[in-house]
Formats: structure tokens, C-alpha cells, sequence
């Protein structure tokens, strides 16, 4: 570990992770909601190479109290800083310095970047950097981390970086508990950077960091610096207050720094961002939104480029030569079977791979690149917030399930950022069962959306039954109570060309090194399968529920069996026999195979987040529960359809 360290500190959604690839170079996944950046990104800065640069997850307030929190608390504590870069929103000065108060209180060397200044021009909102920087004593640095201004300055900056000036003054009672108890911890356990008054205040906030590295650095004399909080609480000094006085100390240098203009009207921005969120007018851009992603992914991405790649392309070009080129020099007939035969792993692997599933997912990842970077996933949080009371959750857990839409076994690490276990367990069953990560949906519109858009939305609207359904039981079921949503949203911003166009490399490039080799794997299993006689078998096996039950053709057995690989793999499946489907069993097929088990990875991240005995009773109860629910729609649908 390097003895020269920066942290970025912020709040959430104020560019932390924008400024960090400013200053590193390296890609973090960076999207314009809070809870991207869960764990804690590391990189050698540009401006020298001694330094690490930590980009920590951003923080509403500290003492901690959910992971993302505890995650900044902990490099705080645990790491060799030699200064930290708060990451500060120009249009919300008063958020910022409540963060800055405690900080100084830390006494850590600090500079202040105080970005997207322009915005807060656009707003009639003018910081006084001088004289903040005056009343801080520390560097503030106006910046805007998209365009890359302020960066040189902030970098020279970090030679002046120093301990702030104290924002805080407590009352003679509370002052005189926290230096008795910051006397104590000097005492009993020094931290070698942080001030002992910065952690008598977290600690008396409750930290649950803090609270375990005095536990483990005081040893037999923590229970002097427990029975020094009980006095104080006793007195009267508790959270509560202690937030509300940085509350007050930031408000009141907020109004001196800050000067604001009368504006006209609101800004362009401002105001759809409204609509939005508006009662009504929130649901027809919603629905909007929805079609727009189908018709670019369902009808454009797995209509027109999938039908370039799979036929003009696989079909009429590679193909041919591949498998012309292995049974000429390959004579061992099985050899040349696992190469290029009906489930080959060039035939059936690549092909699926590529010209099937690359062109869905490519354009799935745009728009929602496109949607992430614009800000309009924050504003769902708050519209789904008061859908989600009936699932026992709060808007916040939108965001896991949308993210969920990229990649089910990453969303599962950001149910970190809710705050309590009984959410999490919640959120990462509904995704375990209902959300199709990017692959499956791109394929499930590939498919449907050649069908017709009513066939797309009975799908959806299933899906979203069975999470209302699931998530209602769930939160009957599983003891604890629901947490209020408090989230900030960050501003309508027009996406930028090269944000979006990283992410989507990036997300590619996810695709290309984790999810082909799966797909190889997944091939050569149903070649295995095939050889031994395996797989005619299970197909016979599984007539009666495929055929019987889910009325869909004997084949789609084999989709099932290369489901417990991939969701995705197993909706490819169906997908390649989409010519043999009538409406009605596509719509059956991809909601049953949508909800049938994750993928091994998801199941595997489900383990490390909950242990095996929740992973294995959520595998138990999803299985079973996919195969209902499809026979009951397609009985529904046969009644019903005309």
C-alpha cells in the first residue's frame, strides 16, 4: 500500500468519479445516480505517479449509516492519506459544507473542488470561492469535471492542502462532553491522523466504523470511552443535535458565500426534469421512454442488426467457410461436430454470441448510457417511490433493479447502498426472479418485438406482476420495517457523446471477456449432452411440463437445460427457435425463462452477499415458481387470445 494517498470525498452525485478519471485516467463506471461507485476505486494519478488516487462512494452525510457510507468512513480511517479532495455541488452549497464541517472536524489536509459551477451559473447561483476559501483555510477550487475545467489548478492546489478551519461551536454542555471524551480516545487510542475531536463527534454520532477501530485500538480500556458516551448521551448530547448544529454552521456560511439572481423563468432543464416526476405527465414520458428503448433495441438492434450479422454475415458468409474449412482438414468426425456441428462451438457458441446477442446488447447499452448519463434514473427512484411502499421498499431500491438491466451479478453488490439487511434481502431476491440483465432483455425484445409491440408489453406487464406479487409476499414475510426514501436528485443533463460511448466500450468489453467463454462453456455442455444421449432424453423428460404444461415445443426442453448456465443462453435458445413458435408460446417462453434461475455468477454474488442457505431457498422457490407462472399464462393467453 503506497504512503502517499488522495481521497475523493463527496456526496453523491456531485462528479467524484468524473474528476477522478479526470486525474487518473482510468474508467469508473460513472452514472448520473446515487450509488454507482459502491466500492472503492484505486488508481495512479497523472499528476504523479507516487500518488494513489481513491475514489470513495459518495456519502449523504457522515456518521455512516448504509455500506457506501461505512466504505468512505473506513478509507478515512484506514487508509495513508496525504490529503483528501472533497468533491463538492456548486448549486447545493449547504449539502456540501455539511459534509466539509465534519471533515474539518477530522482535521484531515483538504482542498475543495467545487464543481459544476457552471450549472450553478445556469442557475443564478454564485459562489464566492475567495472568500470560502478564506473561511475554510483551505484551496476552493471552482471546477467543472465534464469539461475538464479547473483541473490544473486543482492539482497545484493539493501542494497547499491543510486541516480546515473549524466550522463547528457547540454549546458549554456538549463542547465539554466531546472534549472529555476526545481527551479520552487521545489517550486511549491516538489515531495517527485523525483528530481525537473529529472522532468523539462520529463516535457519539454512532458510528459503527469509528466505533469498531476504538473498540480494537483502546483494547480493555474501551469501555472508559463507552461509559464517557453513555454520560453524554445522559446530558443529552445525541445525534440529533449534533447534526442539527452542522446543519445550522453550514446554512449560515452558505448565506454568506452565496449571492442569487432573479431568473426570468426556470431552465429548460429544470422544468422537464419536473414534468418527469409530475403525477401525471411522469407515466406518458415513461411509456415514452419504454417504446423508444423498444424500438431501437427490439426493432433496430435484434430486427436489423441481428439480421445483418446472424444472416447476411454468419449465415451466407462465415459460416460457410468455417465449416467448409473444418470438415476439409479436421477427418475425426466428432472433432469437427464440436467445431462446427448443430451444437458446435463455432456454430452454435459464436454464432449465438455475436451475430445473435452482441447487436442486442450493443444498442441495449446505449440507451442506457444515454438514459443513466441524462439523469433520468434518479427521477425514478421518486416515481417508483410510492409503488414500491407496497413492497416494503423505498424508491431508492429503483436503482439496484435498474442497474440490474446491465448486469443481475454487478446489481447485486449496489444493494449495498440501501440501508438496511431486510431491503437488501428484498431487492436481491425480486432481481434474482424478475430482472433480465441486458443480454436476456435484449433478446426477450429481439424476439417479441418481431411479434408484435402488444406480445412486448403482456411480457412486461407480467414481469411487473410477479415483482408486486413476490415483493408483497416477501415483505409480509421477511420482520423489519420500511425506511423513508431521502435522495437527492441530480440535474436533466444532456448526455455527453464520450461518457455514454465509454460506458458502452466498457460494458462490450464485459461482454466480450466474461460472457463468451460462458457461452462456449454452455455449447459445449449441450454438445456433451448430445453425444452421450443426454439430451434427447431430458427433452422426453421434460415433455410433459415444456410440452404439457407450458404448451411450447418439445426442443425449447434444450432452452431450459442451457438456462441453469445463462438466462440469457437459455432465451437465445428461444430465440433460434423463434420459427417455429406461434405468438403465444414466444410470450410464455420468455416470461417463463425470464424468471427462471440466475445466472451461475448472480447465484454466486448472491452467496457472497447472503450466504448459501438464502441463495439456495431463493434457487428452491424460483425454480418451481417460473414454471407456474408460465403454464398459468399460457392457459390464460389460449383462453383469451384472438
Amino acid at each position: 500500500m503506497t504512503a502517499s494517498a488522495i481521497a475523493l470525498v463527496g456526496n453523491p452525485n456531485v462528479g467524484k468519479s468524473v474528476l477522478f478519471h479526470r486525474l487518473t485516467g482510468a474508467y469508473v463506471n460513472v452514472s448520473n445516480y446515487p450509488g454507482t461507485t459502491v466500492e472503492v476505486a484505486r488508481a495512479t494519478a497523472r499528476f504523479d505517479a507516487a500518488v494513489d488516487l481513491i475514489d470513495t462512494p459518495g456519502v449523504l452525510t457522515l456518521p455512516a449509516r448504509s455500506d457506501d457510507e461505512r466504505a468512505t468512513m473506513r478509507a478515512l480511517l484506514h487508509e495513508p492519506l496525504r490529503a483528501v479532495i472533497q468533491v463538492g455541488d456548486a448549486k447545493n452549497l449547504r449539502r456540501t459544507l455539511t459534509l466539509t464541517a465534519l471533515l474539518a472536524e477530522l482535521g484531515v489536509p483538504a482542498v475543495l473542488a467545487l464543481n459544476m459551477h457552471d450549472e450553478a451559473g445556469a442557475r443564478g447561483v454564485t459562489v464566492d470561492a475567495q472568500a470560502l476559501s478564506s473561511a475554510l483555510g483551505i484551496p476552493v477550487i471552482p471546477t467543472v469535471a465534464t469539461g475538464g475545467e479547473g483541473m490544473a489548478q486543482l492539482t497545484r492546489s493539493l501542494a497547499d492542502a491543510r486541516a480546515m478551519l473549524p466550522l463547528l461551536h457547540y454549546d458549554t454542555d456538549t463542547e465539554a462532553a466531546i472534549s472529555d471524551l476526545a481527551n479520552r480516545i487521545s489517550l486511549h487510542a491516538p489515531h495517527p491522523r485523525l483528530n481525537a475531536r473529529g472522532l468523539a463527534i462520529l463516535y457519539l454520532g454512532q458510528d459503527s466504523e469509528v466505533e469498531a477501530w476504538l473498540s480494537e485500538a483502546a483494547g480493555e480500556n474501551g469501555a472508559d470511552l463507552v461509559s464517557a458516551r453513555a454520560a453524554a448521551q445522559a446530558k443529552g448530547v445525541l445525534p440529533a443535535a449534533l447534526a442539527h448544529e452542522r446543519g445550522e454552521a453550514a446554512s449560515t456560511l452558505t448565506s454568506r458565500v452565496t449571492a442569487r439572481t432573479e431568473q426570468a423563468s426556470p431552465l429548460l432543464a429544470h422544468r422537464i426534469g419536473q414534468l418527469i416526476i409530475h403525477r401525471f405527465w411522469a407515466w406518458p414520458i415513461l411509456l415514452g421512454v419504454l417504446f423508444a428503448l423498444y424500438e431501437f433495441v427490439g426493432v433496430f438492434g435484434a430486427g436489423t442488426l441481428v439480421g445483418l450479422m446472424e444472416n447476411d454475415l454468419f449465415g451466407n458468409i462465415l459460416n460457410p467457410v468455417v465449416t467448409a474449412f473444418v470438415r476439409e482438414h479436421i477427418g475425426v468426425v466428432w472433432m469437427a461436430d464440436l467445431l462446427v456441428g448443430e451444437y458446435g462451438l463455432w456454430t452454435m457458441g459464436m454464432t449465438y454470441a455475436l451475430a445473435l446477442i452482441l447487436p442486442i446488447v450493443t444498442t441495449f447499452f446505449i440507451i442506457f448510457g444515454l438514459l443513466e448519463d441524462s439523469g433520468y434514473f434518479a427521477r425514478l427512484s421518486v416515481l417508483a417511490n410510492r409503488l414500491f411502499k407496497l413492497i416494503g421498499l423505498n424508491g431508492r431500491a429503483v436503482l439496484p433493479m435498474v442497474l440490474g438491466l446491465g448486469c443481475v451479478t454487478m446489481s447485486t453488490l449496489t444493494t449495498r447502498i440501501l440501508h438496511s439487511p431486510r431491503e437488501r434481502l428484498i431487492t436481491i431476491f425480486l432481481m434474482a426472479l424478475a430482472i433480465p440483465c441486458s443480454a436476456q432483455l435484449g433478446v426477450v425484445l429481439g424476439l417479441l418485438g418481431g411479434i408484435s409491440f402488444t406480445a412486448t408489453l403482456i411480457w412486461a406487464a407480467s414481469m411487473v406482476g410477479v415483482l408486486l406479487l413476490a415483493g408483497f409476499l416477501a415483505a409480509k414475510i421477511i420482520p423489519g420495517r420500511r425506511i423513508p426514501l431521502v435522495t437527492e436528485m441530480p440535474p436533466i443533463r444532456l448526455p455527453l457523446f464520450g461518457n455514454v460511448a465509454k460506458k458502452t466500450v466498457g460494458r462490450i468489453k464485459w461482454y466480450l471477456i466474461e460472457v463468451i467463454p460462458l457461452f462456449l462453456l454452455g455449447t459445449l455442455i449441450m454438445f456433451l449432452l448430445n453425444q452421450f444421449g443426454a439430451l434427447p432424453a431430458i427433452i422426453r423428460a421434460g415433455e410433459p411440463l415444456v410440452s404439457g404444461w407450458l404448451g411450447l415445443p418439445p426442443e425449447a426442453s434444450a432452452a431450459f437445460v442451457m438456462g441453469f448456465l445463462r438466462r440469457d443462453f437459455g432465451a437465445t435458445g428461444l430465440f433460434a427457435l423463434s420459427h417455429q413458435l406461434s405468438p403465444i408460446q414466444a410470450v410464455v417462453g420468455m416470461v417463463t425463462i425470464t424468471l427462471f434461475v440466475p445466472c451461475i455468477a448472480s447465484v454466486m454474488m448472491i452467496v457472497k452477499e447472503q450466504g448459501w442457505k438464502i441463495a439456495a431457498a431463493m434457487i428452491a422457490f424460483i425454480v418451481p415458481f417460473a414454471f407456474l407462472i408460465g403454464g398459468l399464462l399460457n392457459h390464460l393467453l389460449r383462453a383469451v387470445w384472438l
